[in-house]
């Protein structure tokens, strides 16, 4: 949630965010949406891997990493099993 928070902040500052998070019995869910936005002032910072990093983290857990644009804004959906 942390990483992909920044990831809104570097990229489309002041876009509203939804996070919503679901768990049963076999998975939990992380699904962080915005609404798009103008890139931020820190769009030029870091090295660029949030993203991946997130995902091989994601993989190395048994999980996985979905992320890109939809009708409004960049949606993150991070599938962890229990």
């Amino acid at each position: 949630a942390q990483e992909a928070l920044t990831n809104v902040r570097k990229h489309a500052a002041g876009a509203k965010v939804r996070i919503r998070l679901e768990y049963d019995d076999h998975q939990v869910t992380l699904d962080v949406r915005d609404s798009g936005g103008p890139p931020g002032d820190l769009t030029g910072a870091g090295a660029g891997y949030g993203l991946l990093g997130m995902r091989e983290r994601a993989e190395l857990l048994g999980g996985s990493l979905e992320a890109g644009p939809d009708e409004e804004g960049f949606v993150v959906t991070l599938k962890v099993p229990v």
